[in-house]
């Protein structure tokens, strides 16, 4: 059975690894319902609400639902979105679905103005914001109850610690536990009760930091800071870690830097 879509969607927050994930999971559903051609992305200087309300009322040969990617809307104004884009949400054409997504800052924010024409035009919105550093632990004992788990307030900050602070990590480790621990929760042969993990548990099971490590290695080098990078080599190699996958991620980092320097002396913000 095909999923029912929405015809608008806002997909925004501070956690831009999360709302990278959305966007790509929706487009490969998209893509998986309507075809290649069927989609429409726009980004960059191609995603403005002009170009945006010209492209949803632009005529299609798509057979089917059609949808329309918009990345970059944290940079949009509110003013540009009520003389272009606001009335054309309204009016939406049949069998059309419009995604928006924000990775959001500081200052950059998807603006009040569309927060209200996607309302208006009977979408959702969603907000994928980062946890701070300090509430993660009790982030980690609600996620971990979802699955069947409970943490301790000891046990989630000993996890915290191992594994790092990246949400999304945390995530992949808490359902790793939970399936190395037992059915999902909510299956058939879930127990009633859930799995108490302490301390000393998730030491012995939770993974190591050795991709917080691997990352720690390259920003070492990225900055010419040999002894760090020699000492964090070493680590690494005693624990076990291949050359093959540490050179991978070593030569990745350089690049992108080096990508990033050549932005910026091209002139690019």
């Amino acid at each position: 059975m095909a999923p029912a879509f929405k015809p608008a969607y806002l997909i925004h927050g501070t956690d831009h690894a999360r709302v990278g994930e959305r966007r790509a999971r929706l487009r490969a559903i998209a893509e998986t319902q309507a075809g290649a051609g069927g989609v429409e992305v726009l980004e960059g200087d191609a995603a403005t609400p002009e170009t945006v309300g010209a492209a949803l009322c632009a005529m299609t040969f798509a057979i089917g639902r059609r949808f329309v990617i918009v990345d970059g809307v944290e940079r949009w104004k509110d003013a540009a979105v009520a003389a272009h884009l606001a009335g054309v949400l309204a009016d939406l054409a049949p069998e059309t679905t419009v995604a928006f997504f924000a990775r959001e800052e500081a200052r950059a924010k998807a603006p009040a103005k569309l927060h209200a024409a996607v309302r208006a035009a009977g979408g959702d919105i969603s907000e994928q914001a980062t946890v701070k550093p300090w509430e993660l632990p009790k982030w980690v004992q609600a996620q971990a109850r979802g699955l069947g788990l409970e943490l301790d307030a000891a046990a989630a900050r000993a996890l915290v610690a191992q594994v790092g602070e990246r949400q999304q990590r945390l995530s992949r480790e808490l359902e790793k536990l939970a399936l190395c621990l037992g059915p999902p929760a909510g299956s058939a042969s879930a127990p009633s009760e859930p799995v108490r993990l302490d301390v000393d548990a998730v030491g012995e099971l939770a993974t190591g930091g050795a991709d917080r490590k691997l990352w720690l290695l390259a920003d070492a080098l990225v900055a010419g800071d040999g002894p760090s990078a020699a000492r964090l080599y070493l680590r690494l190699r005693a624990q076990g870690e291949r050359l093959e996958g540490m050179s991978f991620w070593m030569a990745k980092r350089v690049r992108e830097a080096l990508g990033v320097a050549l932005a910026l002396e091209a002139g690019q913000p």
